[in-house]
């Protein structure tokens, strides 16, 4: 039996573990046997909370002045109660878990998370979270991810501005030869407008040189027949004054 002295020192002990904790679970069992509540321990041990079979006098006690002073009404008949310092999640997994998995030996009473009382309901709710390693875990994947994007829009920059450097430098090469390639692109259609010209100038060339002749042949027929005319005249007149001469001399 313990004495006062012993009781005492284990009031004290209990009352400063729960007051640097964050939340509690109180429990209850029956049929208990060594095997299952080594179990128990082990898991919670896993859960980094700890474990202890408390009268109900010490436990209402020890509870006085915190966060955990509303769940006295659950001290009654047999009763144990798991704390942790850490996150609470992982001790609501736990418990959530060997109580579905050990039914018929373990109850749950209640329980005090960041200074709000749960039952069982709400117990598996927040057993169902993710715990604060997953969380930590998810967000380095988060933020890692955003890294390796920062990087390579980083590494981007320098790339991109070497395309944009050398674009800009093929444009102005195009721009100042520009002059210099557009004299044969405009020459080149003149050079074809005139190309089937001169079979027309040549056509009007012809066709003057033959009206010149023409016309000239023209100007050219009256004189030859006022010739002709005048030369058959001469030729007529002679014969027609002979016999007037010879009609005189007689």
């Amino acid at each position: 039996m313990k004495t006062r002295e012993t009781k005492a020192k284990d009031l004290a002990a209990l009352t400063e573990s729960l007051q640097n904790s964050k939340s509690a679970m109180v429990i209850s069992f029956k049929g208990l046997t060594v095997t299952k509540d080594q179990e128990f321990r082990n898991s919670l041990r896993e859960a980094g909370a700890k474990y202890q079979v408390v009268k109900n006098t010490l436990a209402r006690m020890a509870v006085k002045g915190t966060d955990f002073e509303q769940a006295t009404e659950a001290f009654k008949g047999v009763t144990a109660i798991a704390w942790t310092e850490n996150d609470p999640v992982v001790l609501s997994k736990a418990i959530s878990k060997f109580m579905k998995d050990n039914a018929d030996i373990y109850t749950f009473k209640t329980g005090v998370v960041d200074g709000k009382l749960v039952d069982l309901k709400q117990l598996q709710t927040i057993a169902s979270l993710p715990s604060k390693e997953e969380l930590i875990s998810k967000l380095l994947f988060v933020l890692n991810a955003q890294a390796q994007r920062i990087v390579t829009v980083i590494n981007a920059v320098p790339r991109d501005l070497a395309v944009v450097i050398k674009q800009i430098g093929e444009q102005e090469g195009r721009a100042a030869g520009a002059p210099a390639e557009a004299a044969p692109v405009e020459t080149a259609p003149a050079a074809e407008d005139t190309a089937p010209a001169a079979p027309e100038a040549d056509a009007e060339a012809a066709t003057a040189d033959a009206a010149e002749e023409v016309s000239a042949s023209a100007e050219a027929a009256p004189a030859e027949e006022a010739a002709a005319t005048e030369e058959a005249s001469a030729d007529e007149a002679p014969a027609a004054e002979e016999p007037v001469a010879d009609e005189a001399a007689e």
